[in-house]
């Protein structure tokens, strides 16, 4: 492991995937480091419809392809590992892995991605991807003439429950408390809707279903009364979760701890820069994460041939 590699990315999703595909195509020895499966969420997203010139493929595939390509082009990637210490400073940077073995390389992208919050109850986990989902976006379409739940009382929880009603037959809004924090216009587009509901003071139970979700419990906070509603989809909205935490103390983070960069993908750390789900954003989709990879691996690129252009002319 002593050899020294022209950038290093942290995280194998769909934005390190693409970094990765445009540095070694452009020459440069990369690594990516991906600590659980390649692919990231993606490879839970069954079914993709709206990637351009894709009809419709699993996220598995797509990751895969991905993957293969950045290989084809020269690209080394190790996953299922545990990082456990970063230095980003200085010319050559270090990334430490599974508490011994030691990454060297000239730049850094970081593509770490992040998690939607979720509900963290009974059926949760079991029914996401077939019936429950966190981007409207990507899923809407799936629930066409279906009657559905979107859970959250934020900006995002009311543009995307109105976005939804496109498809929608029915939509039904599920907040823990009696008012919403969002702006007026969300609230009243959203209560101006004919296809959207209210069920205030509540939260979600628990899920259950066949093959598909079918129920859901909900219980009415201020009297505790427990009501079960038959349902074909459920959106949740409640936050989003940078996979940051690590990162602490060695970037600039905003206070929801995404990593703040300039339109070429920089951060505020001299050959650092990052891409994708973890960066202040308002639009995470595949597409945007793949075009943010692909910006960070330009950037990177320029950035190792003017250091070698550099050594160049002081050794000439």
């Amino acid at each position: 492991m002593n050899e020294i590699y022209d950038t290093i990315i942290i995280g194998g999703g769909p934005a390190g995937l693409a970094a990765g595909i445009y540095t070694s195509r452009g020459k440069l020895k990369t690594l990516i480091l991906n600590q659980g499966t390649v692919g990231g969420q993606l490879v839970l997203t069954h079914e993709i419809a709206n990637y351009p010139g894709i009809e419709t493929t699993s996220g598995y595939k797509l990751a895969n392809t991905m993957k293969k390509q950045a290989k084809t082009f020269g690209c080394t990637i190790k996953s299922n590992l545990q990082i456990t210490k970063y230095n980003l400073g200085g010319a050559i940077k270090t990334i430490e892995v599974n508490g011994k073995d030691i990454y060297w390389g000239k730049s850094i992208i970081l593509t770490p991605g992040g998690t939607p919050r979720t509900l963290n109850i009974p059926g949760e986990n079991g029914f996401k991807g077939r019936g429950i989902s966190y981007c409207a976006t990507c899923d809407g379409d799936f629930f066409t003439d279906k009657k559905i739940i979107v859970v959250g009382g934020g900006n995002s929880a009311l543009e995307e429950a109105v976005s939804l009603t496109k498809y929608a037959s029915d939509v039904t809004i599920v907040h823990q408390f009696d008012h919403f924090q969002a702006f007026e216009h969300a609230i009243k587009e959203a209560k101006d809707n004919p296809k959207i509901s209210f069920i205030m003071e509540s939260e979600l139970r628990e899920f259950s279903g066949d093959e598909k979700l079918r129920k859901v419990k909900i219980e009415h906070l201020p009297t505790g009364e427990v009501s079960e509603k038959d349902i074909e989809g459920v959106f949740i909205f409640v936050g989003y979760k940078p996979n940051t935490e690590q990162l602490n103390n060695h970037i600039e983070l905003n206070k929801w701890g995404e990593i703040i960069v300039d339109p070429q993908m920089k951060t505020n750390l001299d050959g650092v820069y990052a891409a994708g789900d973890c960066i202040v954003k308002k639009y995470r989709q595949v597409t945007t994460a793949v075009a943010d990879g692909t910006i960070a691996a330009l950037s990177t690129i320029e950035h190792i041939h003017n250091i070698k252009d550099r050594l160049q002319a002081e050794t000439s």
